[in-house]
């Protein structure tokens, strides 16, 4: 079992930077491939960002926050990140952290295990 905690989330205005982070217990944290998948009010959860096991070397990210989020990770912390700067109205959701018992993940259906979600709000 995996389990996951994000933080990080707040209001902020748009052009603004937050980091979220994402702490993970209970398994080997180098072995999962890692994501970060969003939920605005009335869609469905959506991709964000991946990044895969171990060293982290690929990651991939949605057209949408393509050259704006950077997701990292830290194995020694247990701990992924999700740098999001020239924060957009339209970026406003619940951000949610997930684990992956494989290599590589991008789809949701892909993903083991999920956090509770860290709401971030961008205002106009």
């Amino acid at each position: 079992q995996v389990q996951l905690v994000e933080s990080g989330g707040g209001l902020v205005q748009a052009g603004g930077s937050l980091r979220l982070s994402c702490v993970a217990s209970g398994s080997t944290f180098s072995s999962k491939a890692m994501g970060w998948f969003r939920q605005a009010p009335g869609k469905e959860r959506e991709f964000a960002a991946a990044i895969s096991w171990w060293t982290g070397s690929r990651t991939s990210y949605a057209d949408s926050v393509k050259g704006r989020f950077t997701i990292s990770r830290d194995n020694a912390k247990n701990t992924v990140y999700l740098q999001m700067n020239s924060l957009k109205p339209e970026d406003t959701a619940v951000y949610y952290c997930a684990a992956a018992q494989r290599s590589w993940a991008t789809m949701r259906a892909e993903y083991d295990y999920w956090g509770q979600g860290t709401q971030v709000t961008v205002s106009s």
